[in-house]
């Protein structure tokens, strides 16, 4: 008899991977479609829901035909994906507007009024922020860069596109409509909203006191579920375009965050784990619910209703050596020596030269510390541990003597500094030292760059055993949980980590490159101002 599986998707900024999964949750084939991204000069940020669909069922047609699984066994369908992102919806179930990513600040005016004050700290008044932080232990943000500021933008400047609006959903959220036809959310999917009384053993719902302070309509709020609720079957006809055994159970989507937290196998409380995808970000999950606005820290609803699950995002992570790659080593601009064309406008895949893995081992003929060169990671602002949007990245020291080896080492070492100033204030939060982490995540495919993780963090990194699609297997697990088929402590026996990398010798030379890399934020803060102030004074 043919084996079920598991048809997983994690739908991250870059487009929809998907992956047929054995009810291990090991990986038995994937596809992935790029989708566009339009960045705009005004703080604009969006994609075509449309779009996503569209790849999402190309790419799910694909990894089901490379994985030769009998649809008729299709087991469940399992969501993760970005979050903070806002899709509205119309009546008819089609986006009824462009998809509002996390790094949309033209609220950041509109958000002020909700959140700030002639008395701040950080953006944020304490006499309004304190009621979000002891319901949801976060806060909407002042940059605008999040749902609230989308709903905020969306009532008051993109009018036309609110009219049309039944219901803003998460991404996750937003694809199991689509699965189900649905439109259903749940308090881990709706963290980023800060809507949700999220203090352990609180009633499920919406507080109507954070309602009326984001100013949210709760007539265009999703329906909501128990984190871990199985969403509806399948839809006939998305499976009979998939060729699937219909009425298979979708479990609600969770955010790529807590997907993390179950692919990385770190499923102890306190045991930490750092992704290394498009942003990074460190995750645990924790026995307590606490918050460090100032540093974007906090913990939100977790997997299950004992745990919280310790949050973050710093927004150019993977991205970074994407962005190199793209846009500097070999983009598509039609001068010689441009290479394969590999930028957005190129539109070449992976595979094409220089690949990731030629970038690598270009980066291995550098020496560890790039003779002092260092790269401030920061292309689309910061999130975690400084919310600001305004600062940029850069490479400073830079000499005759600087190559491209020694360009693409230091922005694996740049973004590893960065997680180092992450990891120093995650370590103040969980109130205890980080003896060790798991590392996940497409970043993490490079044995260099664990390398270079192990010695700039000074402790060892545990690298699980495919972490490019350790959030897919993650996720395909997830589904099993909530179907009452294994206990989330059953995780860890499916998700090894087999190969450690520690600290090497060069980690004492990196330790004093860390201490300038942190000098540098303060000092260029108010430069990074001066030179991209907006016209809203922000």
């Amino acid at each position: 008899m043919a084996e079920r599986w598991i048809l997983a998707v994690d739908h991250g900024n870059g487009g929809p991977k998907v992956a047929a999964c054995s009810l291990e949750g090991e990986v038995l084939a994937t596809a992935l479609r790029p989708v566009r991204v339009q960045i705009g000069s005004d703080g604009s940020a969006t994609q075509d829901a449309v779009e996503w669909w569209t790849a999402l069922l190309e790419a799910a047609r694909e990894a089901i035909a490379a994985a030769g699984v009998d649809g008729s066994r299709l087991h469940a369908v399992a969501i993760t994906g970005q979050w903070a992102s806002s899709v509205p919806v119309g009546a008819d179930g089609e986006p009824a507007g462009e998809v509002l990513l996390w790094a949309d600040t033209r609220a950041r005016d509109l958000a002020r009024e909700v959140i700030g004050g002639p008395v701040n700290v950080g953006g944020f008044a304490p006499h309004k922020v304190w009621s979000f932080i002891r319901l949801t232990g976060g806060a909407p943000s002042p940059s605008g860069a999040d749902p609230t500021g989308h709903s905020l933008l969306l009532q008051n400047r993109l009018t036309d596109v609110y009219a049309r609006t039944r219901v803003i959903l998460e991404p996750v959220d937003y694809l199991g409509m689509r699965f189900t036809g649905r439109a259903a959310a749940t308090p881990a999917s709706m963290m980023g909203a800060w809507l949700t009384d999220n203090r352990i053993g609180a009633p499920l719902g919406y507080s109507d006191q954070l309602i009326a302070r984001t100013r949210r309509d709760r007539d265009r709020l999703p329906e909501l579920l128990p984190t871990g609720s199985v969403l509806g079957p399948l839809l006939p006809e998305v499976a009979a375009a998939l060729e699937v055994a219909p009425d298979a159970p979708v479990v609600c989507g969770i955010p790529d965050a807590h997907a993390a937290v179950v692919g990385s196998g770190a499923i102890a409380p306190y045991d930490v784990h750092l992704a290394v995808s498009t942003t990074s970000w460190i995750g645990a999950r924790v026995p307590f619910k606490r918050t460090d606005i100032l540093h974007q820290i906090a913990s939100v609803p977790g997997l299950d209703p004992r745990h919280h699950i310790m949050i973050n995002n710093q927004e150019t992570g993977g991205a970074s050596l994407r962005w190199l790659r793209e846009m500097i080593v070999a983009p598509g601009d039609g001068l010689p020596g441009g290479g394969s064309g590999i930028g957005v406008s190129g539109a070449a895949g992976e595979t094409l030269a220089p690949t990731y893995d030629d970038l690598m081992a270009l980066a291995a003929r550098a020496p560890a510390g790039c003779e002092g060169l260092l790269f401030m990671p920061w292309l689309d602002g910061e999130r975690s541990p400084v919310e600001d949007k305004v600062v940029r990245a850069g490479w400073l020291n830079v000499s005759l003597r600087t190559d491209r080896a020694m360009l693409v080492r230091s922005v694996l070492e740049g973004v590893a500094f960065n997680s180092h100033w992450l990891l120093d204030t995650c370590e103040k939060f969980l109130k205890r030292p980080v003896p060790k982490l798991r590392i996940l995540g497409g970043g993490a495919q490079s044995e260099l760059w664990c390398q270079i993780y192990a010695d700039v963090l000074g402790r060892p990194v545990e690298r699980v055993a495919d972490p490019r699609h350790a959030q897919l297997s993650g996720v395909a697990l997830w589904a099993r949980v909530c179907l009452g088929e294994i206990e989330l402590e059953d995780v860890p026996g499916h998700m090894p980590a087999p190969v450690t990398f520690t600290p090497s010798a060069e980690s004492g030379a990196y330790a004093a490159r860390y201490a300038e890399y942190r000098k540098l934020y303060g000092r260029l803060k108010s430069l990074y101002h001066r030179l991209n102030a907006r016209k809203d004074g922000s």
